[in-house]
């Protein structure tokens, strides 16, 4: 227990220093890469991935691969990744743009985990409320878990009144998650230092603007296929295909 608990305060300091860094270029393509494996790896789960009609009515998606969840009465989560706008007209994805999140919980808990996160946002509304500085779910936006399943019924879609919807992945286990307090952030330096200077996130949601590595590409081509979008990277050969991956519900 006292060793647990040095290490909390640890990564509580270790936060702190990483959400005020920022990465360099060549870290963030790497990070938008993570995020089309963790993406890819979910899509290809055979009976309980992301159901393709909720992909096709999101407003935005953001993946942060590899979030750090430590846990001693007291829990920090933090990690790093990327969210891209749909445009409901077009069906097409922004440019990724770089948030961090961030959230603590108090209650039974132990040990240190390292999660895959997707969050898709349902509403116009959510993806105005990213612009701002600060993020919380459960607060600026209601927050449910997800359903999982490619054939899920279409009358529980529907019925979703949850502004985003939240999912997991730890060591190939995939499913909805319970995400209430978290907050999400942009990263302005990291923005910054891969779009270029004085491009925000709303010119990267709305405006096209901003840099679109190979990476980057590769990771809206992944969407496109998902959804089933005939535009640039668009055609259906990768989406819901076959693995070997287990499953199991997260409460």
């Amino acid at each position: 227990m006292g060793k647990i608990a040095v290490l909390l305060v640890v990564a509580a300091v270790w936060l702190s220093s990483a959400a005020l860094a920022g990465d360099g270029l060549e870290e963030l393509d790497k990070r938008i890469l993570q995020c089309d494996v963790v993406l890819k790896n979910v899509l290809q789960m055979p009976d309980r991935t992301i159901p393709k009609e909720l992909l096709q009515r999101c407003r935005g998606l953001a993946i942060f691969p590899g979030v750090l969840k430590i846990g001693l009465v007291v829990g920090i989560s933090y990690g790093k990744g990327v969210i891209l706008r749909r445009d409901e007209r077009t069906g097409q994805w922004s440019r990724p743009a770089f948030f961090g999140i961030r959230g603590g919980s108090f209650g039974a808990q132990l040990g240190v985990q390292y999660v895959d996160l997707i969050l898709l946002i349902m509403s116009d509304k959510g993806i105005e409320g990213l612009l701002e500085d600060k993020f919380t779910l459960g607060a600026d936006a209601s927050v449910a878990a997800g359903p999982v399943g490619r054939d899920a019924a279409a009358e529980t879609i529907l019925n979703l009144d949850a502004g985003i919807l939240s999912y997991s992945r730890t060591k190939g286990l995939f499913a909805g998650i319970a995400l209430t307090g978290a907050a999400l952030e942009p990263d302005r330096k990291e923005n910054e230092a891969y779009h270029g200077k004085d491009i925000s996130v709303q010119d990267v949601f709305y405006e096209g603007k901003g840099s679109l590595s190979d990476s980057a590409r590769s990771l809206m081509k992944t969407l496109n296929q998902a959804v089933g979008n005939p535009g640039p990277g668009g055609g259906s050969d990768l989406a819901y295909g076959n693995s070997h991956d287990s499953w199991l519900d997260i409460e």
